[in-house]
């Protein structure tokens, strides 16, 4: 400010001192009054006005022509200065582009919303769009309160103030797209968003892959084979999700029946005999059909026909608790018949499983009466002096099916590598002797060696040395066997008919006990049963290291019903402290059997045992594999299952991969390849040994 005058001093005079002192005076007075008014009121003006806080909330398209244009100005001006003493060049050249789209900026703002702008495009409320204008003093003091802050500080809130970037409103004013800083961030944004877009599209991609490849690998693992109209396995091939059509029909006609009952009982003869009448059509166009396919035309018509009398009915007979009563009747009603004929159905299954099909005892009679026309000296096979050899490759088989024991010949040889190391050695009964004889001298193995024996020439094997002979000629096991008039009808004689199945009668069965004293001049020897089909060449079974075991199987403990508790009876003393009832089953059908090892453990005595501790069925019912688990138990080697794949006479999801890669495949249980009951799906690896352009073969007529 600039300095005040000085006033002249008064000259001396008593009246004009008097005066001038009373000027002098209230002058001083004045000036208090002044200074007090300016240290006391303005302060407190000035406070309040801070506390108000003129705070004009305006949209940006009108802040341009307000009439504080300048101040907003100068407070932008005076921010900037100090801004560029603290970052660089590029960071005010973004500050000053954003500034354009937003507003009027402070440091303050920022600082108080975290969150970036780009968050807020496209969902920003109206009063997110606004901007508060502030005092110019407020604003230099929020300036200089940030430009104290440490750099960290500020880095992190310039993190946000970048982002601020994508809040731009106006992307089409003219006066930005010549801004370079904008155009770049555009640009990165576009590439941004390029990518994201390559990204999804990528993923959508592998997506698809990933669902076609495993749309294949399913597709593998489905069994294209067609079963029989008639297959009673045809639900394990069948999509739940088709022939809705033959499931509509069949619900409608069951309704039919609830609806009969229901108009029978109140008098309604017209509705009943209309019921009556769509029942019969509706059955006759559904006839056996199990899928839509096979359905007559006429079944949308008479579904139709049948929709409208069902309508009909339920509005005049429709009672809730009628309704009830009658379905669960019926459904107690099924489930009975249900059981009777599973009952039945087990009753042929296994009646079926005992029986010989015509062809096979047509081509057993021809054989055998060709081979007693022939002359003695005809009727020896060549290279005998190999069935003693046991540096050689020797097979037992015990089969009185002819058919059979060819397809388990023919597919080894076939698949061996040396054909002339192998040598067969054959037992049958009496009645097939000739036949089997008969059918390898028309049909010789190639280079490998074949023997039939007669199991009814082996004269030590009586019912002296054996128990199993001496309980069969027991007068209870010929009345458990042999009592005719059982039960009178075929549910009843269902229960215990599978262990009244003529092989378990057969020393055949049994004789596979005994192999040390049928081939005493052997070390080792692999048992095959005749119901097998060999796949690869089984050379490498003779080296394997059965580490002092007697038998080389297979396990099949993989499902509860394969441990031993299953097969015997652990209420007996005499099974419950000797086996443990968790041990894993073992499967006859392919087993390399030391006979070594077999003579020095007595093997054949602890079977003569077990088998005079059964007498009276207590310990197992009858079969040979629950003598088997108790003879060779902890004597068995478990040998890789793809040596020997089982259950294709009974399980109809074996995968085709596995069966495939099998050396053995073993068609164990009722459903053998043979008979009519025999899995089609299984049927081909077993026919494909068989020579059907055989004359006898052609004769009893044997087909596919």
């Amino acid at each position: 400010m600039p300095p005040s005058k000085r006033l002249p001093e008064a000259g001396g005079g008593g009246g004009g001192g008097g005066g001038g002192i009373q000027r002098s005076r209230g002058a001083a007075v004045v000036k208090l009054a002044a200074l007090l008014l300016l240290s006391v009121i303005l302060p407190l003006l000035f406070l309040a006005a801070r506390g108000i806080r003129t705070s004009v909330v305006v949209d940006w398209e009108g802040i341009r022509h307000i009439s504080r244009k300048p101040i907003v100005d100068w407070r932008e001006q005076l921010a900037m200065q100090h801004m560029k003493s603290i970052f660089t060049k590029e960071v005010i050249d973004i500050i000053s582009a954003t500034r354009h789209d937003l507003g009027p900026w402070s440091l303050d703002s920022a600082r108080k919303n975290h969150i970036s702008s780009s968050w807020k495009v496209g969902g920003q409320d109206e009063a997110s769009q606004n901007l508060t204008i502030s005092d110019p003093i407020q604003a230099a003091s929020d300036v200089a309160q940030m430009a104290s802050r440490s750099k960290l500080e500020i880095a992190t809130a310039m993190g946000d103030l970048l982002a601020i970037d994508k809040g731009i409103k106006n992307d089409s004013d003219a006066h930005l797209l010549d801004n370079p800083v904008i155009l770049t961030r555009r640009r990165l944004r576009e590439k941004r968003r390029e990518k994201r877009a390559v990204e999804l599209v990528q993923q959508n991609d592998e997506a698809l892959v990933k669902l076609e490849n495993a749309a294949i690998q399913r597709s593998k693992g489905v069994n294209s084979a067609v079963l029989g109209k008639y297959s009673i396995w045809r639900k394990d091939n069948e999509n739940e999700n088709s022939d809705s059509t033959v499931r509509l029909m069949r619900d409608q006609m069951i309704m039919a029946r609830v609806y009969l009952v229901i108009a029978k009982s109140k008098d309604k003869t017209d509705l009943y005999q209309e019921l009556q009448n769509r029942l019969k059509e509706s059955q006759s166009a559904l006839g056996e059909a199990n899928a839509d396919s096979e359905l007559h035309q006429s079944a949308p018509k008479r579904i139709k026909e049948m929709g409208q009398v069902l309508s009909k009915a339920r509005e005049e007979l429709y009672d809730c608790k009628a309704v009830t009563q009658k379905l669960r009747a019926m459904l107690q009603s099924a489930d009975t018949q249900v059981r009777s004929l599973k009952k039945q159905s087990t009753f042929l299954s296994q009646l079926a499983a005992k029986t010989i099909p015509n062809g096979i005892h047509c081509l057993s009679m021809r054989l055998s009466i060709a081979y007693y026309l022939l002359p003695p000296e005809k009727r020896k096979f060549p290279r005998s002096e190999n069935l003693e050899d046991p540096n050689l490759y020797h097979y037992a088989l015990f089969s009185d099916n002819v058919l059979a024991a060819s397809v388990v010949v023919n597919s080894t040889i076939m698949n061996a590598k040396d054909p002339e190391k192998h040598v067969f050695h054959l037992v049958t009964d009496k009645l097939n002797f000739g036949a089997m004889n008969m059918w390898f001298l028309l049909n010789p193995p190639g280079k490998a060696t074949i023997h039939v024996e007669n199991v009814d020439e082996f004269k030590w094997l009586n019912s002296s040395y054996c128990p199993v002979l001496r309980q069969l000629e027991s007068a209870a096991m010929k009345e458990y066997y042999f009592k005719a008039g059982h039960h009178t009808t075929l549910s009843a004689g269902s229960s215990n008919l599978k262990y009244r199945n003529p092989k378990y009668l057969s020393m055949l069965n049994h004789l596979r006990f005994y192999l040390p004293q049928v081939y005493p001049k052997l070390n080792k020897i692999l048992f095959l049963d005749d119901d097998i089909v060999v796949q690869k060449d089984l050379t490498a079974l003779w080296s394997i290291d059965l580490r002092g075991s007697v038998n080389g199987a297979v396990e099949t403990c993989g499902q509860s019903f394969h441990r031993f508790d299953k097969y015997l009876n652990f209420s007996n003393p005499h099974i419950a402290k000797n086996f443990d009832p968790n041990a894993c089953g073992w499967a006859y059908g392919m087993n390399m059997f030391d006979l070594n090892e077999w003579k020095k453990k007595d093997i054949t005595g602890i079977y003569h045992k077990w088998q005079s501790l059964n007498e009276n069925r207590a310990l197992w019912k009858l079969g040979t594999l629950p003598p088997g688990l108790l003879t060779f138990y902890k004597l068995t080697h478990p040998l890789d299952k793809s040596w020997h794949v089982l259950g294709l006479g009974y399980n109809p999801s074996i995968d085709r991969s596995e069966i495939e890669n099998a050396a053995v495949v073993h068609y164990n249980g009722n459903m053998k390849p043979w008979l009519e009951i025999g899995m089609t799906k299984y049927r081909n690896y077993w026919t494909r040994y068989i020579k059907y352009d055989h004359p006898y073969v052609k004769i009893c007529n044997l087909s596919r």
